[in-house]
């Protein structure tokens, strides 16, 4: 079970990753644009490292405060959740 979910989360890390870099691509070359929104979900479906490390190393959204800020938001409250989730089954002896 454990795998499937490392595979899920690897799966839109990479996909937020290839959003984020064609919206790098497509802003100097008139292509359309990617709405800042879609990037936000991808982050918010478990895709947030992708995401944030494709905005770092290709220096995208980096002057964006909702960007820089809310990011790394969403991942720390996914991690809480995460760690909640676990300490919940643990208790229970579910895990």
């Amino acid at each position: 079970m454990v795998r499937y979910v490392l595979y899920y989360l690897l799966a839109v890390s990479v996909i937020g990753a290839v959003v984020c870099i064609y919206d790098k691509l497509a802003a100097p070359r008139g292509w359309k644009r990617v709405p800042e929104r879609t990037l936000f979900f991808w982050a918010l479906v478990g895709g947030g490292p992708g995401v944030y490390a494709a905005m770092l190393l290709i220096r995208h959204k980096t002057l964006h405060r909702s960007f820089m800020l809310g990011i790394p938001a969403i991942m720390a409250f996914q991690i809480v959740i995460i760690i909640a989730i676990y300490n919940i089954l643990y208790s229970r002896g579910l895990l």
